[in-house]
């Protein structure tokens, strides 16, 4: 069997989507048989893919940016991605629209659907496409790949989708070892692109409420990019009674993620929406406690390991944080099953789903 799979989104940072783009094909690699071949695509004018970055495939560097082909793509339907990789059996776009493609199986992903809703939280080609284009793409592909029960809902529900069609493949507990106990004094940790999805405000007005509450908590680190639209929150980190006491550090990659999650008290995830909440699972998979809001599938990722609480509620936010402060053996206790939970997420899993379901089209078509 022949796949190719899109791998752009990993190209550079590799925030949620690239991190599940990268680890899903790596399992994958490693599920292949001699016959099989898995090819990764990559488009830009300037950034190359290694070829050696993922052992046991193949590369497929386009000299096209990344914008032009896009566009091509979505609205032309043209040109083939045989041009770049003749003879696919598989081709899967790590996005919810398709890939062109002469005869190759099609596999789109859909991380959730928030772009219905609200395309002014979107820009580039994903507001100029994704609300008109999608839903008709879903429904067109012999597969839509989720990254979550809820996802899989949604995709059903909103789009059409048959379920039979959907096929959910969660991303997978890293490969971290558990730290031998908790750190009530961390700092609060928060991990996520700061944008209007992800809650920010309400975040910071009940870490002002737990200050009030708890005037020695620890402080509050905010990990990740932040965006134009962000300026309003980081200038409110500057001012009392924020100031000191919440830092915003950045796009935060690699060992040194892995280091904040070790060193905190507690990760607190407030999205107004989530397809999946990695960090959730990244902070289960080390044994921090772990606050979420009860929307879209946070409450499925965190199941009966940590506190959830309304997504527009500052006060409880502040109160659940205080919680755990307040109460080691209740931080322990949620840590403990967080680690249980996350046991149940692995790339590997997923990655042999997706085998299946990409040799049941193979062998339908």
């Amino acid at each position: 069997m022949r796949i190719l799979i899109d791998y752009r989104a990993a190209l550079r940072e590799r925030t949620g989507v690239g991190e599940y783009a990268h680890e899903l094909v790596s399992a994958l690699a490693a599920l292949l048989g001699p016959a099989d071949t898995l090819t990764l695509f990559s488009s830009s004018w300037k950034d190359r893919l290694a070829s050696d970055l993922v052992p046991g495939t193949k590369v497929v560097d386009a000299h096209v940016p990344v914008r032009l082909l896009n566009f091509a793509w979505h609205r032309l339907r043209f040109p083939p991605v045989d041009w770049f990789a003749p003879g696919q059996d598989i081709v899967h776009a790590m996005h919810p629209i398709e890939i062109p493609a002469r005869h190759a199986g099609s596999f789109v992903t859909v991380h959730d659907l928030d772009f219905l809703d609200h395309p002014e939280r979107t820009r580039a080609e994903i507001r100029r496409d994704y609300r008109e284009l999608a839903p008709e793409a879903a429904r067109a592909a012999d597969r839509v790949v989720t990254v979550s029960e809820f996802t899989a809902s949604e995709v059903v529900r909103r789009l059409g989708v048959d379920r039979s069609r959907v096929v959910v493949c969660s991303p997978g507990a890293p490969d971290w070892a558990a730290r031998p106990a908790p750190v009530p004094a961390g700092p609060i940790l928060f991990m996520g692109t700061l944008d209007a999805r992800k809650n920010v405000g309400v975040l910071l007005d009940a870490y002002v409420r737990l200050l009030s509450l708890e005037p020695g908590a620890p402080r509050l680190l905010l990990a990740g990019h932040a965006p134009a639209s962000a300026a309003p929150w980081i200038e409110r980190l500057a001012r009392p009674p924020l100031a000191g006491h919440v830092e915003h550090l950045g796009y935060v990659a690699g060992t040194r993620r892995q280091d904040l999650y070790r060193g905190a008290s507690m990760l607190v995830l407030p999205s107004l929406l989530e397809g999946f909440g990695l960090p959730v699972l990244e902070a289960m998979t080390i044994g921090v406690p772990v606050v979420v809001s009860d929307r879209g599938a946070l409450p499925e990722v965190t199941g009966d390991a940590g506190q959830i609480v309304p997504a527009e509620d500052a006060e409880a936010l502040a109160q659940a944080m205080a919680n755990y402060l307040r109460d080691p053996s209740r931080a322990a206790a949620a840590a403990a099953r967080g680690l249980e939970q996350a046991r149940r997420y692995s790339w590997r899993r997923s990655a042999r789903t997706l085998l299946s379901a990409y040799t049941d089209v193979v062998v339908g078509r």
